[in-house]
């Protein structure tokens, strides 16, 4: 027999017990309440019948005291005396009952018979023995029968009393037999069923645990038995997909291992909390640390409190705007520059499990490009005075020597301006340059509007936009906040970037100019629908002498200064282009 079919038919027993002395139950208590209704009625009946024969022989006997009667009235009660107690009399062959009205009956006929015989007398009851005691043998009749009446209801009580203690034994023994075919089904499902579920239960608890060595009972019910079976395979199974699971999960801890030792960089892994969690032995030389510092927050751990600020809006999503300063540390009595980048890791459903911190010792770089610098703007110096008298000279001699405009005298003439003004446009640019570079430019703040600025730079190219049929468009944020900025410098960006975009837009293209608020930013861009930038080009955009794109021009500083003014506001400033299908550059700059 199945489980199921075992659990149906213990069930419907149990219901079908507890069914039948309901149902027995109620049968008995409709049955006593109809036969206490019937027995309550038929002596109430009587009663009523006695009171009112016993209220009529009152009134005879208030005339027999009179010595004058009345007998009309006497006729009248003594008819309607014998009405009552023919009432009685059917009522006690309707029920095939004795209540004693037959008996009243004869004793009242009795009682008329000695009436009548002393009627002519003219005699009062006090006068009349046998009158007297025909009355008081009728009036003691009527008593009896009305004592006789409640003997039958409390006879009826009784009876109604042991008919509802029976029942109620019925209805016990009943419950009985319900509690104990409960506890029958009951002790039959938990011996059957709760042990091995319970022994289930706990081979499972062991499973999350990780044991997965569990014994499982035999039951009587071939189904569990199979359901154990099963679990039984179930964990040998995860026992080996873990054994499996941890040898590879090992052999790639190790493989991520050798790679984050192998890298040049260094490398901080940091946890969602903010602590330092792991770090290759690159960082550790790098840092000079000889401890172990690892369970602590990153600033306290680098003794930099602002990159926990830094870390915390990494944490949340966020994104730096404002460029990184480089770290500088003490080691082994040697000042070592660290420029570093942090980067959140990601669960692939979205949220974020920590971050990553890159280190770069950038020391020898940055002594490199500070000697760079400083000898960009020495020969910058340099060469300007002599160039600026050659092309003063130059300008001096083109006004005293006349050549024919078609001859090649003049062509020549022409060629050198050409280069003489480009020489002395790249002795300006190298000298901007290594003044920002150098710390040595100045900003004249003042407050100003992105819209003027805006305004005014496509004004200055409108016409150049116009000659090659380049659409040029303003999209502006409104209610833009005024920024706190030096107007000139940021003239210098805009036409920077506008010079490039008409430079790599093709006739009939699109440039716009934008911005927009976001956050305690403003960010302005400029972007263009020509042939953009190669992904491989694009990190090295900013850089100084970089040039990229087809049409090459200049000493390739334009962009490296921009970047350079934009820091200098507090900003900063990116690219983003996509091969064939134009370029967006862009500065955030704080309100």
């Amino acid at each position: 027999m199945k489980l199921r079919t075992r659990l149906f038919l213990s069930i419907s027993a149990l219901i079908t017990v507890a069914l039948l002395g309901l149902l027995l139950g109620l049968v008995s208590v409709m049955q006593m309440a109809g036969t206490q209704e019937a027995l309550v009625r038929d002596n109430f009946t009587t009663l009523d019948i006695g009171l009112k024969l016993r209220q009529n022989l009152g009134n005879q006997l208030v005339m027999l005291l009179d010595a004058n009667t009345d007998q009309q009235q006497m006729q009248a009660a003594q008819t309607a005396f014998e009405a009552l107690v023919d009432q009685g009399i059917r009522h006690e062959q309707s029920h095939q009952a004795h209540y004693g009205f037959e008996h009243t009956n004869s004793d009242y006929q009795n009682y008329l018979k000695v009436y009548r015989q002393t009627l002519p007398q003219h005699l009062t009851l006090s006068d009349n023995d046998a009158l007297s005691d025909a009355f008081n043998t009728l009036r003691n009749g009527l008593l009896e029968a009305y004592k006789q009446a409640l003997d039958s209801i409390t006879a009826s009580e009784e009876h109604a009393h042991e008919h509802a203690v029976t029942v109620s034994s019925l209805l016990g023994l009943v419950g009985l037999a319900v509690l104990f075919i409960g506890f029958v089904t009951a002790h039959g499902i938990a011996r059957r069923f709760g042990e091995p579920i319970e022994a289930l239960a706990k081979a499972a608890d062991s499973i999350i645990r990780g044991e997965f060595a569990v014994s499982l009972p035999e039951s009587p019910a071939a189904e569990l038995n199979q359901l154990s079976a099963r679990f039984g395979t179930m964990a040998q199974a995860l026992q080996r997909h873990q054994a499996t699971n941890v040898d590879e999960l090992l052999a790639g801890q190790q493989r991520l291992q050798a790679v984050l030792d192998s890298i040049d960089d260094g490398l901080l892994m940091i946890d969602r909390q903010g602590r330092l969690e792991h770090l290759n032995p690159v960082a550790q030389r790098q840092l000079g640390w000889e401890d172990d510092r690892l369970g602590i927050g990153l600033g306290e751990a680098l003794q930099q409190p602002e990159l926990d600020e830094q870390l915390s809006l990494i944490l949340r999503g966020g994104s730096l705007d404002r460029a990184l300063e480089d770290l500088s540390f003490d080691i082994e009595g040697e000042a070592r520059l660290l420029s570093y980048s942090l980067t959140p890791v990601s669960h692939t459903e979205g949220h974020i499990l920590g971050a990553v911190m890159v280190l770069h010792d950038v020391t020898e770089q940055r002594a490199f490009e500070r000697v760079r610098s400083e000898f960009v703007l020495r020969a910058s110096h340099e060469l300007r005075t002599p160039v600026t008298g050659m092309h003063m000279a130059f300008g001096l001699f083109q006004e005293r020597v006349h050549f024919d405009p078609q001859s090649r005298e003049a062509d020549l003439l022409s060629t050198v301006n050409e280069e003489m003004q480009r020489l002395m446009q790249l002795i300006n640019d190298l000298l901007n340059f290594s003044r920002y570079q150098n710390g040595l430019q100045k900003l004249t703040l003042s407050h100003c509007t992105p819209d003027d600025l805006l305004a005014r730079a496509a004004s200055r190219f409108a016409e150049q936009a116009q000659a090659r049929e380049i659409e040029m468009s303003l999209d502006l944020q409104e209610q833009l906040p005024r920024l706190h900025a030096d107007p000139t410098q940021l003239d210098r960006v805009l036409d920077n970037l506008l010079d490039n975009a008409m430079r790599h837009t093709p006739a009939g293209g699109h440039i716009r100019l934008q911005a927009r608020r976001h956050a305690d930013r403003l960010i302005i861009s400029v972007e263009d629908n020509g042939e953009g930038i190669a992904y491989g080009q694009q990190g090295r955009i900013f850089e100084p002498f970089v040039q990229v794109g087809r049409k090459k021009g200049g000493a390739g500083l334009g962009l490296a200064l921009c970047k350079e003014i934009v820091q200098l506001h507090g900003g900063r400033m990116g690219v983003y282009s996509r091969p064939g299908q134009g370029t967006q550059f862009y500065m955030t700059l704080p309100v």
